[in-house]
């Protein structure tokens, strides 16, 4: 099984994102998924800048390099971009919503199915593998179970083979888009008037329920759990329901200590007790999502 790290879902300033990437270059992942998947208004890198950094990545580090693409597109504008990313020629792309899977199919380039992609069955699977997908990311909140069983679906239908299942395994969950922008309103500012002022919360805001528990993390237009998910302690299960690679999300540079610890479980398992503060695994287990079975 291989290990991904995933693309970073925070604002940061260009500076802290080359240095980021500068040290995946020599982290314990397999695969790096580097691109604006969030908001189009955060341009602190643009398209050419995504792609210079992917060449840069490729050509010092063993990796694969994939480009992840925008899940809530709102303009021409945004359109286009897409249509740049994903005619780059040169690097496998993660589509995160359909449009992007539509223009994948046109240029007949297999792409990976990414986990804003609303697949939660066998017959959306052969659609997807009939446009062209190669990888796929099960939908964040779907449990063990249910992956097991759409697994074992696809090799009663003989399309199992035809790619490679990736599951999300630590990080912050991305849960839902919204067309609001809910840090600019927790700042009291209009979207279209943000000041971009979620670069000033790098990882994210915070909301707490009343009494006190971590509901979610906000993130411009995209919701979170407010916990980060940890399936430290079902690397072997993966690997024995056939799961292709396990993606560690880059929340921060704690993912990098993470994907050492989900390699060193790949030979050498031990049992980690997880902080009930800080992290769930819940949505794993069919219980409720914040929640943790140890």
């Amino acid at each position: 099984m291989k290990l991904s790290l995933g693309p970073s879902l925070f604002f940061w300033p260009k500076a802290q994102v080359e240095s980021y990437y500068h040290q995946a270059k020599s982290s314990s992942a397999d695969i790096i998924y580097l691109g604006e998947t969030v908001c189009s208004k955060r341009r602190e890198l643009r398209a050419k800048d995504w792609l210079h950094l992917a060449r840069e990545v490729a050509s010092e580090a063993n990796k694969q390099v994939v480009i992840s693409t925008m899940t809530l597109l709102e303009s021409p504008a945004e359109i286009q971009v897409l249509k740049k990313l994903c005619d780059n020629g040169e690097f496998l792309v993660e589509a995160n919503d359909l449009s992007a899977v539509q223009i994948m199919h046109d240029l007949k380039m297999p792409f990976v199915a990414g986990p804003a992609i609303n697949c939660y069955n066998l017959s959306t699977l052969k659609v997807l593998l009939k446009q062209g997908m190669m990888r796929w990311l099960m939908p964040v909140e779907l449990s063990g179970d249910w992956l097991k069983s759409i697994l074992h679906e696809a090799e009663d239908a003989g399309v199992r083979n035809q790619f490679e299942c990736e599951v999300f395994s630590w990080g912050y969950l991305p849960l839902a888009y919204s067309a609001r922008c809910f840090t600019a309103r927790s700042e009291d500012r209009a979207k279209d008037d943000c000041q971009y002022c979620c670069i000033n919360y790098p990882e994210g805001r915070r909301m707490n329920s009343r009494e006190g528990e971590k509901v979610f993390v906000l993130n411009g237009i995209q919701t979170m759990s407010g916990y980060q998910y940890n399936l430290i302690n079902e690397v072997s299960a993966l690997k024995e329901l056939g799961v292709d690679i396990a993606r560690i999300s880059a929340d921060n540079e704690q993912a990098f200590i993470q994907l050492d610890k989900f390699k060193q479980q790949l030979t050498q398992p031990e049992h980690y007790p997880l902080d009930g503060v800080n992290e769930c695994n819940g949505f794993w287990h069919k219980i409720a999502g914040m929640s943790i079975a140890q």
